[in-house]
């Protein structure tokens, strides 16, 4: 089924600042082999469109992706499905979806009225949340997914040479979530309980609770101690911050302990090894049934998904402003229709 005309879509003419998000009219895609044409109804806002629309100036210059201009970020969508491919079985026309798209790649498309992205990447959205949750899901769930539960695939993490294995998590695990209330953070925690885990977050105080609601059986405000001065013999320390400072919470650790940082951390073997403890870290990757057993957890109420802010897809410019401030909790998600 062809579909022809344009849609709105947000693109990047060129790398910088949230102002160089542009509000343009394209075509309209056309799903090929194996994929799916989803009337997007919402978007997520995640840290990796941001650093796509800097041009990646985060990484060192070897690890940055090459970039063709203009492009639309985006990787998070909820929608409706119009139009499948005639080799796609498991979705039909109709179907409410939510998904992940293509993730690694780059240049995903989710700013945008229309996708088309694998039938593979979507499950259907939960029926008991609407769809600007649903999009607040796929990346920052599956990122908890996929670092505590199963990693869902085989693909190396372009940080480390060996595969990544979730710790088994059950009554006996004391977890401690860095950034406990972004994306990853709030559904880290949520997972955790879960699997029975007793859990010790970090986040500034005026999150305190909100994430004790969610399960939280410690709480530790940052900007009051440092939860290296405070908290010993966890299990695992899933740092959803990540980056330069995350060694500084190895101290929290037990001897045969692990820290899972989702952003790219430098360690030393040395001091790991006289430690007893290691480091280990994923990419997530795009995977349609494990959200379709995340979404099963959000239908039972098990696992909910807190939105910090909603703004028009045409005001993405300002939900780009929103993230810069920081302290969010939850998700930013843009409005399509």
């Amino acid at each position: 089924m062809a579909t022809t005309g344009n849609m709105r879509a947000i693109r990047l003419h060129s790398f910088g600042g949230p102002e160089v998000l542009s509000y343009d009219e394209v075509p309209i895609p056309e799903p090929g082999p194996g994929e799916v044409l989803v009337r997007v109804h919402a978007a997520g806002v995640n840290p990796p469109d941001w650093y796509l629309r800097e041009g990646f100036a985060n990484l060192p210059p070897e690890w940055r992706p090459q970039l063709t201009l203009p492009l639309i970020p985006g990787t998070d969508v909820s929608g409706v499905v119009i139009a499948v491919a005639a080799d796609v079985d498991e979705l039909s026309v109709g179907d409410e979806v939510y998904g992940l798209l293509r993730f690694p790649a780059i240049g995903l498309n989710g700013y945008a009225e229309y996708v088309a992205a694998p039938a593979s990447d979507f499950a259907p959205k939960p029926r008991n949340i609407d769809h600007l949750h649903a999009a607040a899901v796929p990346m920052a769930g599956l990122t908890a997914w996929q670092f505590l539960i199963e990693q869902g695939h085989d693909q190396p993490s372009p940080f480390q040479a060996t595969q990544h294995h979730p710790m088994t998590l059950d009554t006996n695990t004391e977890v401690l979530v860095n950034g406990a209330a972004g994306g990853v953070g709030h559904f880290a925690i949520q997972l955790a309980k879960w699997k029975g885990a007793r859990v010790v977050a970090v986040a500034s105080g005026p999150h305190e609770s909100f994430l004790r609601t969610l399960g939280a059986d410690q709480f530790v405000d940052y900007t009051k101690n440092r939860p290296e001065d405070v908290v010993h013999d966890v299990d695992l320390v899933v740092d959803t911050v990540g980056g330069p400072e995350s060694r500084r919470l190895l101290p929290t650790l037990k001897r045969g302990g692990a820290l899972y940082p989702v952003f790219l951390s430098q360690f030393d073997d040395v001091e790991l090894a006289a430690m007893g403890v290691t480091v280990s870290s994923t990419q997530v990757q795009s995977n349609g049934a494990q959200l379709a057993e995340l979404g099963s957890l959000l239908d039972a109420g098990t696992v909910r998904v807190e939105i910090d802010s909603a703004f028009p897809l045409a005001e993405a410019r300002r939900a780009h402003e929103r993230a810069a401030r920081g302290h969010i909790r939850g998700k930013i998600v843009l409005s399509v229709v």
